[in-house]
């Protein structure tokens, strides 16, 4: 997995693009991300299939704020990304959520 940020010359806009690796996606068909920037929905942002197996998605966020997420995979299982900046504790899971800083 990896997290590549783009920042705008303003510095007002971050771009980043989140991958899921082919081995981190454990063979999945669909892979979505969902997090503070969507609202946690589980549907609203799919990753795009590269041919090598990857899936990634480049998302513009407001710079100099952090923003918790995670991965679906296949609609079943979630994952945390494996480059994440740092992780948080998940408020109504005994798991942690992936954060990304902006």
């Amino acid at each position: 997995m990896a997290l590549k940020k783009t920042y705008s010359k303003d510095k007002k806009t971050c771009k980043v693009t989140f991958t899921v690796t082919q081995e981190a996606a454990h063979g999945a068909s669909d892979v979505t991300i969902a997090g503070d920037f969507n609202s946690w929905s589980s549907t609203e942002t799919p990753l795009t299939k590269k041919k090598d197996g990857s899936f990634s998605v480049t998302l513009a966020l407001d710079a100099g704020k952090e923003y918790q997420f995670r991965y679906l995979l296949d609609g079943k299982h979630w994952e945390n990304d494996w480059a994440a900046d740092k992780y948080i504790p998940a408020p109504f899971s005994h798991t942690d959520n992936s954060v990304v800083i902006c």
